[in-house]
């Protein structure tokens, strides 16, 4: 795996942020701009990983995309509403609710801002047309899959519903995968993380995702956590922290401050949680958005407060904390939280359907969910728009068009990373 050859070193410059001036194409010089506040060996991490395929590039440059977005003017007027930002095929997955059950959601909000609802359906539908050409499946398939994203899109927003999917309301692929993700033990987690060491219990650093932490960083993040279970409503009761490393995932928040916590029970023998902490930047979204925005006291409390309006029920323990002057959004790290393998059903044509359909009627009703707040378009507002039939075909051309100026930019991108754009000076 990409990950390994930094697997012992010693991230001592996690709070430094650091300029690296190197001469690039107009292209590379935005990438790099995009990321110049990262950790800058784990930055190298990210620029590795979207040299994987065109997909795992688009994922790790949103705000490239919606740069270009922004300034394509044949874009069909849409009411204003909340978005995750984000949207692509790995950005819908399982996870246990608030309420101890288990969902299937829209799940990574770091992206979320208030603007043209369209924007969330031309990422979406553009990231099927890509991944879908990654994955060697058929074009004409591709093209069917895109249209009916945006048809369920369409009636769901007309249908002014908003409608959420666990074990017994989902079908098909989605509902064994639930029901499998719901029968996740714990325990299995705990296994593929920790390890035991002197009769402790500790996070394993010989996992790829795990970093060690300079000493005297992993003492200060210990006493802030131990600080957040006891001052946060938010937070799990009768827990004390044991171990902390520096945690690597995803793609696009690749390089941004992230750390995982093994928190032991207080009153329950054997028994253990794991909190992520990951460090909340500003959308990509932000420069290039008309909308007004509310005033968020941090980035992390507009991560949260978004997520908790378009996702049906939150995330376990999801809340925000402050350290050394950045914010961070912490959440439970969870068994259950996977993703549909697009990998594995490429070639069921009906498990797809199935997945795109309820991707689809998703969006919709996380946009109907949070309708009507900090000044976005009401349900009627939202119904009217879905019924007009003068923006769907159109809409469909756009993505095509977006999904292949992606794949030229990530030929573009790999012919730079050849030539050194993206080397960065040893770090002292």
């Amino acid at each position: 795996m990409f990950q390994m050859h930094l697997q012992k070193q010693n991230l001592k410059t996690l709070h430094t942020n650091k300029n690296i001036p190197v001469t690039m194409s107009a292209r590379s010089e935005k990438i790099k701009s995009f990321n110049q506040n990262r950790v800058p060996e784990i930055l190298q991490l990210k620029y590795e990983a979207m040299r994987e395929n065109a997909f795992r590039f688009y994922r790790g440059t949103c705000g490239l995309f919606y740069e270009r977005l922004s300034k394509v003017k044949h874009i069909p007027a849409s009411p204003t509403g909340w978005i995750c930002g984000d949207l692509h095929l790995e950005n819908f997955g399982s996870y246990r609710g608030n309420n101890k059950l288990v969902y299937f959601d829209l799940n990574d909000f770091d992206e979320a801002i208030k603007a043209p609802v369209l924007w969330e359906v031309i990422r979406l539908v553009t990231s099927i047309l890509i991944a879908f050409q990654t994955l060697e499946i058929e074009s004409d398939q591709a093209m069917h899959m895109a249209g009916l994203f945006i048809k369920t899109y369409a009636a769901t927003l007309f249908g002014g519903k908003a409608m959420d999917l666990d074990p017994r309301t989902s079908k098909g692929i989605v509902r064994d995968f639930l029901t499998r993700a719901e029968k996740s033990k714990y325990g299995d987690l705990l296994k593929k993380r920790t390890l035991e060491k002197g009769g402790k219990i500790l996070l394993d650093l010989e996992d790829e995702r795990h970093f060690k932490l300079d000493k005297a960083l992993k003492s200060e993040l210990k006493e802030h956590i131990t600080s957040w279970l006891l001052n946060n409503n938010d937070s799990p009761y009768n827990y004390k922290v044991k171990d902390v490393v520096y945690r690597i995932a995803g793609t696009g928040s690749l390089g941004q401050k992230r750390y995982l916590f093994l928190l032991k029970s207080t009153n329950r023998k054997d028994s253990y949680l794991l909190i992520d902490m990951k460090e909340a930047y500003p959308s990509s979204l932000a420069n290039v958005v008309k909308e007004q925005q509310p005033q968020w006291t941090s980035e992390a409390e507009r991560i949260v407060r978004v997520q908790k309006r378009m996702q049906h029920v939150s995330s376990s323990l999801l809340s925000t904390s402050e350290f050394k002057g950045a914010h961070y959004v912490m959440q439970e790290l969870q068994p259950v939280k996977d993703t549909i393998k697009f990998k594995l059903i490429r070639e069921d044509y009906r498990h797809i359907y199935q997945v795109i359909d309820d991707m689809a009627m998703l969006t919709a009703s996380s946009q109907l969910r949070s309708s009507g707040m900090d000044g976005t378009a009401t349900k009627d507002e939202l119904k009217a728009f879905a019924d007009r039939n003068d923006w769907q075909d159109s809409l469909l051309k756009i993505c095509t068009e977006q999904a292949a100026l992606v794949c030229a930019d990530y030929g573009a991108f790999l012919q730079d990373y050849r030539n050194g754009d993206y080397e960065t000076p040893n770090q002292e």
